[in-house]
């Protein structure tokens, strides 16, 4: 008898063996071992306390911006799906209220529709709320710090907890907190600033039209793959090296845009995660320079020879 014969009963739905290609953008990925799909907040934390502590539970959002191996990923993924995790609230003195399964985007539409500004820049950025919490999100300048209050989370033994912004231990695209202990965002206050909606409304209409202009967004990707190493943007170093729009695989950097690895129509997790390393290793030996992944990813160990470049 193992760990998934004897799970806590929930309200939602579990998944055993569920391909977890089709839950994120990249499109590529193995199974996992248990998709649990939680009823709402209650369900999740009663789950979390009765379950084994030795069974390993993972976090996936929208999969915006996760890369999930081919071997798949070892103990309980859970994904916060459905109206109960995406909800946003307008709240008293220019804040709101959202789920962690809230799309980014989703939030500042209601800014906008409620006279909250400083939020615009969620309209550019692809994925969910509790992902935004994890890697500090944003983009053209600003970011999840600049905007955050407080986020509420479940420990993984099921403690429910309030963070607030200065104990984020924020940095760039990185939350201390979340690295800290295994954390599973539930929901985040933010605050704005009282503005015109059709004011607001351009903004965000700007915003979109520079990423549509700039970055591969019809393709299979999962946004910036690397951060920006110091006084660096991870494209020009990409583009540097000569790997924009070289095959690897089914992958490629995007020659949209150099930062934006794709998979260009059957790549395999290993050709995406291999191509990034190929690309590390290159910027490490030819120009002393550390990039590091933005993408995160998550999974089994792929062994040794499915990482061989595929040039």
């Amino acid at each position: 008898m193992t760990w998934r014969n004897s799970l806590p009963r929930v309200r939602g739905r579990i998944l055993f063996d569920e391909p977890l290609a089709t839950y994120t953008w990249l499109r590529v990925g193995g199974p996992a071992d248990v998709l649990y799909l939680p009823a709402d907040e209650h369900d999740l934390q009663a789950f979390l306390v009765a379950l084994d502590p030795h069974v390993p539970v993972v976090p996936l959002g929208v999969g915006s911006n996760t890369l999930v191996r081919d071997e798949g990923v070892e103990g309980v993924v859970i994904r916060l799906a459905g109206r109960t995790f995406a909800t946003v609230q307008p709240l008293d003195g220019a804040r709101l209220s959202a789920g962690a399964g809230a799309l980014d985007a989703q939030l500042a539409k209601a800014a906008a529709r409620a006279g909250i500004a400083g939020l615009e820049f969620y309209t550019g950025v692809p994925g969910a709320i509790g992902g935004a919490c994890v890697m500090n999100a944003g983009c053209y300048g600003a970011e999840t710090k600049d905007v955050l209050v407080e986020a509420q989370a479940l420990t993984r033994g099921g403690e429910k907890i309030v963070i607030s912004n200065a104990q984020m231990g924020f940095s760039y695209r990185h939350a201390g907190a979340a690295a800290d202990e295994p954390l599973i965002f539930t929901a985040a206050v933010f605050q704005g600033r009282p503005d015109d909606p059709a004011a607001i409304t351009e903004r965000m209409h700007s915003i979109t039209a520079r990423r549509e202009a700039a970055q591969p967004i019809r393709e299979k990707t999962g946004g910036s793959t690397f951060k920006n190493p110091p006084g660096r943007s991870a494209w020009q170093v990409v583009d540097e090296l000569g790997w924009r729009g070289r095959p690897f695989g089914g992958a490629m950097f995007s020659p949209k845009h150099a930062n934006f690895l794709i998979n260009t129509g059957e790549a395999s997790a290993a050709d995406l995660e291999g191509l990034g390393e190929a690309v590390r290793a290159d910027a490490r030996a030819r120009l002393a320079i550390e990039l590091e992944w933005e993408v995160k990813r998550i999974g089994r160990e792929a062994p040794a020879s499915a990482q061989m470049a595929k040039i």
